[in-house]
């Protein structure tokens, strides 16, 4: 089995027919047939069903896709290897998973400083809920996630962003109010069950549900509801109700981690990331992030 038959592969998966991956990789479809009947006898099997409408793939494939994964990535993490020993230049391709809410508070100020030092790296770049970083973590040269560090990979432990309950109006009135939950992993949803748990009752109506912190925000902020909203999201509100969230006189917070695999730091890419993260002031003025 070459590389090109994994990465055959892959765009099969990614394009679901034969004739849309012969036009995008610009080979012939009896070609293409030619060769996947090659790659199944090689795996003993059948990794596509070919239906009308589309490739389907069966148990054999989803294995050999997952594999097909894994291969592709060690060879560009190989070529990278290769790329940087020539006078040990950072270069290459940095492939980042990253939180959604840490994408849009805290990355831009890290990116710009790292690609200005670093012009020759090429960012890939995927956000999300932290749950799908998880996920799909070993797609990545290094994942940054809330919550819960990955196990199976070496952790840093970023910041501790803490979690306050906010409001247009004050938060000790006897009335109901709606609360504004979003969306996130179940760490997240078993600390909030846990503050809801000992609330005094009536103390809010659960009737709103929404993507993400963001959206949440926007949406307290026009007094539709109480949000509970990490300090990092809810710094600019200084002229909203605030409490803290506690349970047991012990402030609730929410941790940040970025992660990698064992050895990857050998990629000057991937070290000299990790220490721009490292060294970064997270809770400074806006726009003064970068020591």
């Amino acid at each position: 089995m070459k590389i090109e038959d994994y990465e055959l592969l892959l765009q099969l998966h990614r394009i679901k027919t034969i004739r849309g991956t012969a036009r995008k990789i610009l080979i012939s479809q009896p070609a293409i047939t030619q060769r996947l009947k090659y790659i199944e006898s090689h795996f003993g099997g059948v990794i596509f069903l070919r239906t009308p409408k589309q490739l389907v793939l069966t148990a054999l494939g989803e294995s050999v896709l997952k594999h097909a994964e894994e291969v592709v990535k060690r060879e560009a993490d190989f070529c990278d290897c290769l790329l940087q020993q020539d006078g040990n230049k950072v270069a290459g391709t940095l492939s980042i998973g990253a939180s959604s809410l840490f994408s849009q508070h805290f990355l831009p100020v890290v990116l710009e400083s790292f690609t200005k030092k670093y012009p020759s790296v090429t960012i890939d770049l995927v956000t999300g809920v932290s749950d799908e970083i998880r996920e799909s973590s070993s797609q990545f040269h290094v994942c940054i996630v809330r919550g819960e560090a990955i196990r199976t990979m070496v952790s840093h432990h970023l910041f501790e962003d803490p979690l306050h309950l906010m409001d247009t109006r004050p938060l000790h009135e006897d009335i109901a109010r709606p609360l504004i939950e979003f969306k996130s992993d179940p760490a997240f949803q078993k600390v909030l069950e846990e503050w809801i748990a000992i609330q005094p009752q009536p103390a809010f109506n659960r009737s709103i549900k929404v993507d993400q912190f963001e959206t949440a925000k926007q949406l307290m902020k026009r007094g539709l509801g109480m949000a509970v909203l990490p300090e990092s999201v809810s710094r600019d509100l200084k002229d909203f109700y605030s409490i803290p969230l506690e349970v047991d006189n012990r402030p609730l917070s929410r941790n940040t981690w970025v992660c990698y695999q064992e050895g990857l730091r050998q990629l000057l890419q991937v070290d000299a990331f990790i220490h721009e993260l490292e060294k970064t002031s997270w809770f400074e003025e806006e726009g003064k992030g970068i020591d």
